[in-house]
């Protein structure tokens, strides 16, 4: 996710005559994103060991002192968290390239590691000048959820391939998990086509992983303002995005039936307005490799999303 501190505008006034030289920035800062960092391995790393031990049916206590907690915690931390660092790192190479100034990834530990839950806020950076042009907010939009895609996709296969068989019991209930394309194709499609009734995945902490990697992929390419779908919305249709963005929420809204999250989600972008701001040369044509980058964002979001999520239940 990119977060812009400067509103997409370009300043009347333009540079002082007689300045020539370029401003002298502060340098980074890196302990703030290493200890970021180090903080998220942890929890998502803890994370990722209550998963196993509640495959390994144990008590809390019993999971905390089990050796194989960290082992298998990190099996699903590490892949967890190359997905997020090539996402943003994408955000991260996109703005260098256009000479824009951009901070590097800092990583949202989980302030109360949950079972089931990542143990990761996510990560963000910031950039901190304008977008002025349709190009720059394509290319910066779209190069995170394409670059963290595509580290999703061996840890998805790497992940169902690892995974086993359950039985489940018909009247069984706990946290379910729901099924995008991607996954569906990849984990029932190709390596489990042939479960009885009664059968279900048992998910490795990879393709965990690579579910949650998919989640949050979907969750920033929805096309509203400050999420990654709507730099890239907005770069491909300009006003008629506007138009189109406040309907969008309110199916976003209602299908907060099928998950409370998506109300909670649809509360939080109505506040900060879901219409993403013109950018300088709103007219320009986009060239047709970003367009069809811009398109493959979104292909990418149509196999990653899942109307219900996560929900306590039957499977």
């Amino acid at each position: 996710m990119t977060w812009n501190e400067i509103p997409h505008c370009p300043d009347p006034g333009g540079m002082p005559a007689g300045v020539f030289d370029r401003p002298q920035h502060p340098p980074r800062r890196l302990w703030p994103h290493v200890l970021l960092f180090l903080l998220t391995v942890a929890s998502a790393t803890l994370c990722g060991g209550l998963y196993y031990g509640w495959l390994s049916s144990a008590d809390f206590l019993e999971r905390l002192r089990d050796p194989g907690l960290l082992v298998e915690g990190l099996k699903f931390s590490l892949p967890l968290l190359t997905i997020l660092l090539a996402h943003e790192m994408g955000h991260f190479a996109a703005a260098r390239h256009h000479g824009l100034r951009a901070t590097l990834p800092y990583f949202l530990p989980m302030p109360l590691p949950l079972p089931f839950s990542p143990g990761t806020l996510g990560a963000i950076i910031r950039i901190k000048e304008p977008i002025r042009t349709r190009r720059q907010l394509l290319d910066v939009g779209a190069w995170g959820p394409v670059a963290g895609f595509l580290a999703t996709l061996p840890f998805l296969v790497a992940g169902s391939a690892l995974s086993g068989v359950q039985e489940i019991a018909p009247e069984a209930q706990g946290i379910s998990f729901g099924e995008p394309i991607l996954f569906r194709l990849v984990a029932r499609g190709w390596f489990f086509s042939d479960l009885a009734p009664g059968q279900d995945i048992m998910l490795h902490p990879t393709a965990w992983a690579a579910w949650f990697g998919l989640f949050v992929t979907a969750l920033n390419m929805l096309p509203f303002f400050q999420l990654d779908g709507g730099h890239v919305s907005a770069a491909l249709f300009g006003r008629r995005h506007r138009a189109a963005a406040w309907p969008l929420l309110g199916a976003l809204a209602l299908l907060g039936v099928l998950w409370p999250g998506w109300l909670l989600w649809a509360a939080v972008l109505a506040l900060l307005g879901p219409r993403h701001p013109p950018v300088l040369d709103e007219d320009a044509p986009l060239d047709r490799r970003r367009v069809w980058l811009g398109w493959f964002a979104l292909l990418i979001l149509a196999v990653s999303f899942t109307p219900r999520p996560i929900w306590i239940g039957a499977p």
